[in-house]
Formats: structure tokens, C-alpha cells, sequence
């Protein structure tokens, strides 16, 4: 797998300072975890998984979710389960094993064994599981059982919970429920990729939906959630997760109250006025900049319901050419004494000591997502993956 893999390589030549790296899902933790990009989340059910599973992983795709929770009806669950099963093994006969990294979101941690065991060989395409509304009394028997398919199996496997509890958004009971949360994903730090934020169930305990031109961010309560879950499970130091951004809700609106969020001269500047409103018309703008206020506030990936939205967040994920300048002088290593600097770009100032877990992260991210060349930005790289 690799990060816009799907476009030409004279293409990618010519978008690419430094090409995104090749992975597998047998990488370490630390290069997943980053890596994982867009999230998208398919229902169980569908009679066409495996064929969708082939399909988004053609397109760019690189993590994927298979749903057996909110996303189907309570009643359809063991078909939800025959079907996955069904669709995995069949996948497994036809796949040299290049798919996506795939996670199940189960319901509860007694799937886990039982999936990994009704999968048999097919197991080896899994990654992990996704865990819902988890806190420290909740998630842990889920940690558990996944230990333990793991330990049977032999598969590695890996565990992305997802914060959406009620507990978590109450004021009175936030801090408490995020250092429970936090001793139960630190006791299983090798199993846990990722956290995932759940902000529509955040939403839902306050009977609030923000509209297309809404990001999460604007919506204080869910804005003041994200921020203590980065301040408590996302440090620099050595103890945080990676956090990855809330799901976007809307794939095309009919009518707009506030203008487009989208400035013209990028898109003039590419030739691309004609995906401008493209990406205004199918609400992309907010997506946009909700990505960028993501990774603005700690957050890497995002959660996705439609396949639209895979290649923005890509988009936005790769590294400017002028970001891996910043970062390249200030972990240099005869600057480890500290100090500041004017940027090569010379227009703004680097402090190494204050800069230095930005730099690192940067860095990460370049590996894996690549670096721009000097006169590429998102535009290019969104209509390159496009025209593919």
C-alpha cells in the first residue's frame, strides 16, 4: 500500500517532492497509526462487499471500517455477520492479501472471538477492530477479548476505540471518564492504533446536527470535547494516540445559507475553476476546511461515510514543500542545543526546542503521505487523484 498509489508514477513525479513510502498492514504501530487517512465505513451487510472492498482500495483507499454497529439495524445483525464472514473468504480466495487495512466495529467484545474464529484463514486480511463508546468499565472486556483472539489466532490485531460516551461530553464526569480511558488504553498501548472521536453521538445527547456549513468546531460543546481529548490522550511526550478527526456528514446539499468557504485563486492559479464548484456543489468545502482545523488542533485521519471524501483528506494530509523546510532545519542535528532561526522561506521564525515534536510529526507525516514539490498545492493533488 502506499499513499496515492493509484495515480501514475510520472504523475506522481512530477506532484512529488519525496513520494509517499510503501507500507503494509504487517508495518509497525507507529507508521499505521499515521497512515491511516481516510477511514471509510461500509454497513456489513452489503451483498457487494467484497467487490466495494477491491474497488476503494483501486481508488486510493487505505483503512476501512466494515460496520456491525449503528450503521445496521439491530435485528440485522447476525446477517451482518454471515455476510461478513461470507464476503471476507471469499476475498481471501481471490486477494493476494492487497487490500486496505480492514477493522470490524463490533457491538460487543464476545464478536471478537467468535469473528475471528467463523473468518478461519480469512483473518489474515484483518487488522483490528473497531471498538464503540468505549470508557475504562466498558472497553476494557474488549481489550481483552481482543488479546485473547489475538493470542488464538496468531494474527496480529489491533484496537481503534471510539470515543462517543455520553460520560466523555458531560462537564461533570469529563476528566473522570478520560483518565479511566486513558488506564485502560495505556495498560494495552501495543493493541491501540488509534482513538476515534464519535462526535454525532456527541451531538445526538444534545439533540444537535451541525449543517454542511458547520464544522465540528463551530459547535462549542463538541469543540470543548475535542480539545480536553487532545490536552489528556494526544500529548508530544511520549504518552499520547493518535486522535483521528470526526466523520463529515454530507456528500451533496441542495441549498446553501453561507457562501462557499473555498478561495478562487487557487483553483484559478490551477485551472481547475470547474472543480471549485464542483467540490462547492457536493458541500466539499466544509469538509475542506474541517480537515484543516483537524489537523490544526492535534487530529490526524478522519472518518469517512463516502468515498468522495477519501482523496480530500489525502489531499490535505501531504506535506508542503515549505512545511518539510521548516521541519528539515529545525531537527538538524548540530541544532540540538536550541535556538531561532528565520525559515528558509523567510517568512517566519523556527524555534528548535519549542518546534522540535511539530518537526517530528511533520516529518512522520511526510514519510507517509509524501511532500509536495515547490509549486504543487492541494488543488493539483486533488485533481490528479481525480482525473485518475
Amino acid at each position: 500500500m502506499r499513499h496515492f498509489g493509484q495515480i501514475a508514477p510520472d504523475v506522481r513525479k512530477r506532484l512529488f517532492h519525496q513520494e509517499p513510502c510503501t507500507f503494509t498492514a504487517d508495518s509497525p504501530a507507529r507508521l499505521l497509526s499515521a497512515a491511516l487517512g481516510a477511514t471509510l465505513y461500509s454497513p456489513a451487510t452489503r451483498p457487494s462487499l467484497a467487490d466495494d472492498i477491491q474497488k476503494q482500495g483501486a481508488r486510493g483507499l487505505v483503512s476501512m471500517v466494515l460496520c456491525l454497529e449503528d450503521s445496521i439495524d439491530d435485528a440485522d445483525v447476525p446477517v451482518g455477520e454471515a455476510n461478513l464472514v461470507r464476503q471476507l473468504t471469499d476475498l481471501e480466495k481471490r486477494s493476494d492479501g492487497d487490500v486496505p487495512l480492514l477493522f470490524i466495529r463490533v457491538r460487543t467484545p464476545e464478536q471478537i472471538p467468535d469473528l475471528v474464529s467463523r473468518l478461519g484463514p480469512a483473518v489474515r486480511l484483518l487488522s483490528g477492530f473497531v471498538l464503540p463508546k468505549f470508557t475504562e468499565e466498558r472497553g476494557v472486556p474488549f481489550l481483552e477479548a481482543l488479546a485473547a483472539a489475538e493470542a488464538g489466532s496468531g494474527r496480529r490485531l489491533f484496537a481503534m476505540p471510539v470515543l462517543e460516551s455520553p460520560d466523555l461530553l458531560y462537564r461533570e464526569s469529563r476528566v473522570q471518564t478520560l483518565e479511566g480511558i486513558f488506564r485502560a488504553v495505556d495498560k494495552y498501548r501495543d493493541r491501540v492504533l488509534a482513538l476515534r472521536l464519535g462526535v454525532t453521538d456527541f451531538c445526538s445527547s444534545y439533540g444537535l446536527r451541525r449543517g454542511p456549513d458547520m464544522t465540528a468546531y463551530d459547535v462549542q460543546i463538541v469543540a470543548s470535547v475535542i480539545a480536553d481529548v487532545v490536552n489528556m490522550l494526544a500529548r508530544a511526550d511520549g504518552t499520547g494516540f493518535t486522535v483521528t478527526g470526526p466523520v463529515w456528514e454530507y456528500f451533496r446539499v441542495q441549498e446553501r445559507m453561507f457562501k462557499p468557504q473555498l478561495r478562487q485563486s487557487p483553483f484559478l492559479e490551477g485551472q481547475a475553476v470547474e472543480l471549485r464548484q464542483k467540490l462547492i456543489e457536493h458541500s466539499m468545502d466544509g469538509l475542506l476546511r474541517e480537515i484543516s482545523l483537524d489537523r490544526a488542533n492535534g487530529l490526524l485521519g478522519k472518518t469517512c461515510i463516502h468515498p468522495s471524501h477519501v482523496l480530500p483528506v489525502h489531499a490535505l494530509s501531504v506535506v508542503s514543500h515549505e512545511e518539510f523546510s521548516d521541519a528539515q532545519d529545525i531537527l538538524r542535528p548540530e541544532r540540538c542545543g536550541g535556538g531561532v532561526m528565520r525559515s528558509a522561506y523567510t517568512n517566519k521564525m523556527n524555534e528548535v526546542k519549542p518546534h522540535r515534536a511539530w518537526a517530528e510529526r511533520t516529518l512522520l507525516r511526510a514519510e507517509i503521505f509524501g511532500v509536495a514539490n515547490e509549486d504543487i498545492g492541494f488543488v493539483e493533488l486533488l485533481a490528479a487523484g481525480l482525473a485518475d
